[in-house]
């Protein structure tokens, strides 16, 4: 993995001093050693889409969003390094997802927050693997903005089978399997996979439960999950948003959970003090109109490193 620093370039404001600095003044490629503070990494797969009969073209998507964060003003409180990506050009997504588990592992136990840029969402289960590895004694509680469940069984790994292999995993090795599902989108989940939910004692809340009404129940659902763990995993599946705000995923959502409400609660998962790791998956550049999708990545991305809790990584 080595990364193409060329991605991190923007305006540079050299008359106004340092608090006039942008992300890519801030960025430096990965290497042993470095203070900690945010570590990124890529994950250039869509295989997992393509296997879930999905629009492939997310494996594009770890550049796009590096060159959108790029000249976003920095005022966060960590220095950034960047790994570069990982790439399943061969179809092995088996063998991607272990070099992905090893690079969070690498960037956690270096004291580096793992922030992972995928990829379809099959990038989950190598961020779990890779944090579970370099957490083995904690108990890790996943957090999921999703319009899906992704928890299906099938023959081989999906981008829809990731938190399916994590439930198999943590049944394997004794550890308690703890799943909050935000935005679930009841049309687009048949009850097969709400019984399987309820099967492996995952919680959710309905896309038509998160709104600014809602926002406080949704603050207190996800407060209360966060204290029966030691760290969480955050993962955002950008199909979460409308599709008006977000057409650029492999499944656009027909209602959606608006931004400002995703971002309210992204900032209070940051701020708990408990964030080990995130990720931002499904972006499709090929659908992508202006960049609108890529910058509300960005703006995700920059949401949950700006108001992560000093110490909690």
């Amino acid at each position: 993995m080595t990364p193409d620093m060329k991605l991190w370039t923007g305006r540079v404001d050299a008359g106004e001093g340092e608090l006039a600095r942008r992300w890519h003044q801030l960025a430096t490629p990965f290497a042993p050693g470095l203070p900690a503070g945010i570590g990124i990494a890529g994950f250039a797969c869509d295989e997992g889409v393509r296997r879930n009969q999905g629009r492939v073209g997310a494996a594009a998507a770890p550049a796009v969003i590096r060159k959108a964060l790029a000249n976003l003003a920095w005022h966060q409180a960590y220095p950034l390094c960047d790994m570069g990506d990982v790439a399943c050009s061969d179809g092995d997504l088996d063998a991607a997802h272990l070099r992905l588990a090893a690079a969070v592992e690498q960037l956690a136990r270096a004291g580096h927050f793992p922030l992972v840029l995928g990829g379809g969402h099959e990038t989950a289960y190598g961020t779990w693997r890779g944090l579970a590895a370099a957490h083995p004694e904690k108990v890790i509680g996943i957090i999921n903005f999703d319009a899906h469940f992704d928890i299906r069984e099938a023959a081989e790994a999906t981008s829809g089978t990731p938190f399916a292999q994590i439930a198999a995993d943590c049944a394997t090795t004794g550890r308690p399997f703890h799943y909050l599902c935000l935005g679930v989108a009841e049309p687009s989940n048949t009850q097969a996979l709400f019984a399987r939910a309820g099967q492996l004692g995952v919680q959710w809340l309905l896309d038509s439960a998160l709104n600014q009404a809602g926002l406080p129940n949704a603050q207190r659902t996800v407060q209360d999950f966060i204290d029966q763990v030691d760290m969480v995993y955050l993962t955002i599946d950008l199909d979460v948003l409308p599709a008006s705000v977000m057409p650029a995923v492999s499944a656009p959502a027909a209602m959606g959970v608006e931004l400002p409400v995703v971002e309210a609660l992204v900032t209070a998962i940051a701020a708990s003090g408990k964030l080990a790791g995130a990720d931002l998956v499904e972006l499709n550049p090929q659908f992508d109109i202006d960049s609108h999708g890529a910058k509300t990545a960005a703006r995700l991305a920059w949401s949950i490193t700006r108001h992560l809790a000093t110490g909690s990584f």
